[in-house]
C-alpha cells in the first residue's frame, strides 16, 4: 500500500457507500441569503468541491430562528430554506457526490439581536465571554440563561423537524454538531451542566439530551444515515469536563446502541478554529474512542496528506476531513491522491464576504487533461 492509497479505498458510513475517504468537514463560511436560505454562492461552493463517491459535509444549518450564533449562517426551518438547500444537493449528486447537514443549535454562543430578543439559551448559567457575529459586527454575547425542564422535548424536536427537512431536501444524512461548546456540547460537559435534575449531575444524565436528540434525528431517517460530531478536548466556547475521556468514553459507548453512520472526532490539536498543541485538560481523540466506539470513525483536526494517511492506515479512523485546506482547494481529494501542492487558504474570509477567496479558487493545472 503507497502512503496515500488507504485514503483511497472504497467505505461505508452506516447506510452512506463512499469512493473515498476524504471528506468536507463542517466550515463555517457566513455566506447565506438574508432570510438565511442558502444563496447561490453556496451552491457553488459545494458543487466544485463534490466528487465521485466523495462526502461534503455542510456548515452548520440551525433548527429555529433562535438557535443562531452567527449572521450569515444557514437555516433548515423554513420551506424556503429547503427548496434552496435541495439546490446545493441536486448540484452535488449530479458530479456523483454524498452530502450530509450539519444540524446545530448555538446555545449560549448567541445575542438577542439574532433571535428577535430572546436570550440565549444553556443548560445552566455558568458566564463566559465571547463574541458573535450580528448586523452591527462582531459582539460580545448576550447573557444566556437557563432552560426550563419543559422547553427541552421542544428543543428535542426542533431538531427531529429540521432532520426531516434535509431528508426533504434530498440530503444523504444529517449530523447533530455536538461540539465546540454548542447547546449539546454544553449539555454533555459538567464545566457547563450544573443541572441537577434529569438531565444534569451524573454522566448518565448529562448525556440524556444528545441521545435523545439522536433517537429524535433517526427517527426522520432511520438507521445508518445519523452522525454525530464531537470535541471531546475543545476549549472553544468554554467548554469543560473534569473528566473528559470518562465523559467521552461512556457516550462512545452509549452510540453504540443507535446505529448511527459515524462519529465524527475533532482531534486535540484544534481548539475551535485555531490550532491548539497545548491543550489544557486531558486529550480525548479518535484513537482513544476507537477502543469503545464500534462503528466508522471520521477524524478531523489539521491533517496533511502524509498524517490523514497514517491516521487510516492506524485504523484509528476511517475517514478523514478537512476543513481549511478544501476551502482553497476545491479538488483536494485528486490533490492529495496525485501529491500535487495545496493552495494556500484564506483565513480573512472565513468569516462571511462575497465570491472573492470563496469559489473563485482555481482547479489544479496540473490535473486538468492535456
Amino acid at each position: 500500500m503507497t502512503n496515500v492509497s488507504a485514503l483511497f479505498l472504497p467505505l461505508k458510513l452506516g447506510a452512506i457507500r463512499l469512493a473515498h475517504r476524504v471528506v468536507h468537514a463542517p466550515t463555517t463560511r457566513l455566506r447565506s441569503d438574508a432570510d438565511d436560505s442558502p444563496s447561490a454562492m453556496m451552491v457553488e461552493y459545494y458543487r466544485q468541491r463534490a466528487s465521485e463517491g466523495g462526502l461534503l459535509i455542510t456548515e452548520s444549518a440551525h433548527p429555529s430562528i433562535d438557535s443562531r450564533g452567527y449572521l450569515g449562517a444557514p437555516g433548515i426551518y423554513t420551506s424556503a430554506h429547503v427548496s434552496a438547500w435541495r439546490k446545493i444537493t441536486e448540484a452535488v449528486h449530479a458530479k456523483g457526490g454524498k452530502i450530509v447537514m450539519q444540524i446545530a443549535h448555538d446555545g449560549r454562543q448567541s445575542h438577542i439581536d439574532l433571535s428577535e430578543g430572546r436570550s440565549p439559551v444553556a443548560p445552566s448559567v455558568v458566564p463566559f465571554e465571547t463574541h458573535v457575529l450580528t448586523s452591527n459586527g462582531w459582539v460580545p454575547n448576550s447573557p444566556h440563561r437557563a432552560l426550563q425542564i419543559e422547553e427541552i422535548p421542544l428543543l428535542v424536536e426542533s431538531f427531529r423537524l429540521a432532520a426531516q427537512r434535509a431528508l426533504d431536501a434530498g440530503f444523504d444524512g444529517v449530523e447533530l454538531h455536538n461540539a465546540n461548546g454548542y447547546l449539546a456540547d454544553t449539555f454533555l460537559q459538567d464545566g457547563t451542566n450544573k443541572r441537577n435534575d434529569a438531565y444534569g449531575g451524573t454522566v448518565e444524565k448529562r448525556a440524556r439530551f444528545t441521545l435523545e436528540v439522536l433517537e429524535a434525528m433517526i427517527s426522520a431517517w432511520g438507521p445508518g444515515r445519523v452522525g454525530i460530531r464531537v470535541s471531546p478536548s475543545g476549549e472553544w466556547g468554554s467548554i469543560s469536563d473534569s473528566n473528559p475521556e470518562a465523559t467521552f468514553g461512556y457516550l462512545a459507548g452509549r452510540l453504540n446502541e443507535l446505529e448511527l453512520a459515524y462519529l465524527h472526532v475533532i482531534e486535540p490539536r484544534i481548539k475551535g478554529t485555531d490550532e491548539n498543541p497545548n491543550v489544557s485538560q486531558q486529550p480525548v481523540a479518535a484513537a482513544t474512542l476507537r477502543k469503545i466506539f464500534r462503528g466508522p470513525i471520521i477524524a478531523a483536526g489539521g491533517f496533511d496528506r502524509e498524517g490523514a494517511s497514517a491516521m487510516v492506515r492506524s485504523g484509528d479512523a476511517d475517514a478523514i476531513a478537512f476543513g481549511r485546506f478544501f476551502t482553497s482547494n476545491p479538488d483536494l481529494p485528486e490533490r492529495l491522491r496525485h501529491g500535487v501542492p495545496l493552495t494556500a487558504y484564506k483565513r480573512e474570509a472565513f468569516w462571511g464576504g462575497d465570491e472573492t477567496d470563496y469559489i473563485d479558487f482555481p482547479l489544479s493545472e496540473q490535473l486538468q487533461p492535456a
